[in-house]
C-alpha cells in the first residue's frame, strides 16, 4: 500500500493498489474468451457463428444433428487466393488469435508464477478486442450490413465481451497508464 498525500490538513492513508498480477476470476475470465465467437450472424433461420477457431453453422442440411463446422485453419489452408490478397478483416482472423492467446499465455503466467505484467495483458485484449470487430465488420460488409439485411445482420459479440474483460479486470491498470 502506498501513501495518500495529505490535503487540506487530511492524515495521509493507504490506498487500495490493484493487484499485480490477475485473479483467478480474471484468469477465468480471460480463458473463457477463448470460446465466446467473434461474430454471430443470424440468416433465414440458421445461425453461423464465426469463433477464433472457424465457422459453425446451424440449419446446414444433411444427416447429423444440422451443425456444420468448419476449421480456421482448413479455410486458411483450402483458400486458392495468396494470404496477402485476402481481405483485410480475413487477415485480421489469426491476429485476433495470437492476440488472445499471447493474453491468455500472460494471465495463466500471473496465476500459476506470480509473474504479469497486467498492462501487457490488458492492453493484449485491447488488440483482440480491436481485431475481432475487424472480422466482424469485415463480414458486415460482406453481408451488406444497413444496405441489405439491417444493422443486426452480424453481432460483434466476440470483441464486446473482450472490451467488457478488459475494462472490468484491466481498466484500472491500463487507465493508470494513460493518466500517468
Amino acid at each position: 500500500m502506498s501513501e495518500v498525500p495529505a490535503e487540506r490538513g487530511e492524515q495521509p492513508g493507504p490506498v487500495a493498489r490493484p493487484a499485480a498480477v490477475s485473479s483467478r476470476r480474471g484468469w477465468l475470465l480471460v480463458v473463457a474468451l477463448l470460446a465466446v465467437p467473434m461474430a454471430v450472424v443470424p440468416a433465414d433461420g440458421s445461425l453461423t457463428v464465426v469463433s477464433l477457431w472457424g465457422f459453425l453453422n446451424t440449419g446446414s442440411p444433411g444427416p447429423g444433428l444440422g451443425v456444420d463446422g468448419y476449421p480456421v485453419w482448413a479455410y486458411f489452408r483450402d483458400q486458392p487466393r495468396a494470404f496477402g490478397s485476402l481481405p483485410a478483416s480475413i487477415r485480421a482472423w489469426p491476429l485476433a488469435i495470437g492476440f488472445h492467446l499471447l493474453a491468455t499465455a500472460s494471465a495463466t503466467g500471473g496465476v500459476a508464477f506470480g509473474r504479469e505484467d497486467r498492462r501487457v495483458t490488458g492492453g493484449l485484449l485491447a488488440l483482440a478486442s480491436v481485431a475481432s470487430l475487424w472480422v466482424s465488420v469485415g463480414l458486415a460488409t460482406r453481408f451488406g450490413v444497413g444496405v441489405t439485411t439491417g444493422w443486426l445482420a452480424v453481432l460483434p459479440v466476440g470483441a464486446l465481451a473482450t472490451l467488457a474483460v478488459v475494462i472490468a479486470v484491466y481498466g484500472d491498470t491500463l487507465r493508470r497508464v494513460v493518466t500517468r
